[in-house]
């Protein structure tokens, strides 16, 4: 699927009325992260000195003026040494043929170059309203700004991206040539995250759920850097998949450019509401992975433990599958609740799957227990095993209350003595509440008070409200 077709699926899923697009082109390192980040207010793209930091092209959401439109920022336009790049430049042209207008950005400081040339060339031939965006104007003095004319391209408009100088400018002289849209979003929308280690299948995944080439898949690591996202619709809800970049281990982990990407990609679990732990099968039990899986319970974010690469499993036979599953369940003995599934996203092998857990997920996290049966089962739970404590301290489980405003399942126990509540019966309760309701997927938290505490409506809850 071309990205004109993967866009207009996104808007199509979102409003009825075709939301304009803005494609950011231009060589390389002339400021167009810069300037995409400067028109989403944002740090949304990682910005850097260094040549060729975008390589896919990252796609947001951007308003001025009460008009929404999406904005592209792609990798620089270059000659293609190799088929990695060869990918890079096809995404670029992909955005050009998408977009509804085109800006086009140069440096203020850099007399025009045949790559600019070439720039240009492409995005007239598109036959669409094109801007000349000069960037870095603070750095233009003595500059001949009026040589870029020759480029062929109206409206010019100044700019300087890290400034912020002319970006009022350039946004009115868009939104005066595009149809006013507004962007219509699913209140339940679905957000799930793919993390892993670098090259454990990450965006060949993504592709294959997003069902197009959207993310450049290829065998060096450090290849995907910023967030990327599609939206599609799954049995009738909008589902947001972000493909993230490879968590290495702290040690491993390079200043600058890769610094801001892992970062980035941690930030993937705070916008989730199911994370994807991607684990390549033929190399699995890796410490960094466990960490991954803490990292995600301890956000309170859904868990699926997803092994990739299952079609080229080595000395895969038919009971392959449940030698490993035991290894992987004691490996994660710390998150029983995660389910796993194996996946290939060559052959599609469980793929559809994976949407079908994540919505079950989803919606287990949601769901409400009436405070008249969870007291009715920490009864029957502290009858059946009543917490040990110290002579005449011995915790005493009065009352329980689900929080109604936390994502995460999540319940206040309210009692006597409850710091001396040793940490295996706080196990206990969590393997009975699973056993009674269904929380499979994700983690549940248990916040344990003093009767005289109060709960958010500031009144006991295990004493009467006076009159």
């Amino acid at each position: 699927m071309t990205l004109l077709r993967q866009i207009n699926v996104i808007i199509n899923t979102m409003s009825s009325k075709k939301i304009p697009i803005v494609a950011i082109v231009g060589r390389a390192n002339v400021g167009k992260s810069s300037l995409f980040n400067a028109i989403l207010d944002r740090r949304e793209a990682i910005v850097a000195k260094e040549a060729g930091t975008t390589r896919d092209s990252i796609m947001a959401k951007a308003s001025w003026n009460g008009q929404d439109f999406w904005i592209v920022d792609t990798a620089g336009v270059k000659d293609a040494e190799d088929e990695f790049e060869f990918t890079i430049q096809e995404q670029i042209q992909q955005a050009t043929e998408s977009a509804d207008v085109i800006w086009v950005v140069v440096e203020a400081n850099i007399p025009i170059t045949e790559d600019d040339r070439r720039v240009a060339k492409m995005a007239l031939k598109s036959r669409k309203p094109v801007f000349l965006v000069i960037n870095k104007i603070d750095r233009a003095k003595g500059a001949d700004l009026k040589a870029f004319e020759r480029l062929g391209i109206k409206p010019i408009i100044h700019v300087s991206a890290v400034q912020r100088r002319g970006i009022d400018d350039l946004l009115d002289e868009l939104t005066a040539q595009i149809p006013k849209a507004r962007l219509k979003v699913d209140p339940n929308r679905l957000h799930i995250a793919i993390l892993g280690r670098p090259n454990v299948g990450k965006s060949a995944l993504f592709n294959t759920l997003a069902k197009k080439q959207q993310a450049i898949v290829a065998d060096r690591a450090g290849t995907t850097r910023d967030i990327n996202r599609a939206v599609v619709r799954y049995e009738g809800r909008e589902v947001e998949i972000m493909d993230t970049a490879g968590i290495r281990r702290p040690g491993k982990i390079g200043q600058g450019i890769e610094h801001f990407s892992v970062i980035r990609s941690l930030s993937a679990i705070e916008q989730a509401d199911v994370c994807l732990l991607l684990m390549d099968v033929n190399e699995l039990n890796v410490a960094l992975d466990q960490k991954i899986a803490g990292m995600i319970k301890e956000a309170g974010k859904g868990l699926i433990l997803v092994v990739s690469k299952w079609d080229i499993a080595e000395e895969k036979t038919a009971f392959t599958r449940d030698q490993i599953a035991p290894q992987i369940a004691a490996t994660y003995d710390f998150v029983p609740w995660a389910p796993l599934i194996f996946t290939s996203s060559i052959t599609g092998q469980n793929v559809t799957k994976i949407f079908d857990l994540a919505n079950e997920i989803d919606q287990r996290r949601k769901q409400r227990i009436p405070t008249a049966e969870l007291n009715r089962w920490l009864r029957e739970a502290v009858d059946k095993h009543p917490p040990a404590g110290l002579k005449n301290r011995a915790p005493k489980l009065n009352y329980i209350v689900q929080e109604t405003d936390n994502p995460t399942p999540a319940f206040k126990v309210f009692g006597a003595h409850t710091k001396f509540l040793h940490w295996s019966y706080r196990r206990y309760l969590e393997r009975e509440l699973r056993e009674r309701w269904p929380f499979e997927g994700t983690p549940v938290q248990f916040w344990f008070f003093e009767k005289h505490e109060t709960h958010p409506h500031g009144v006991s809850p295990t004493k009467p409200a006076r009159k």
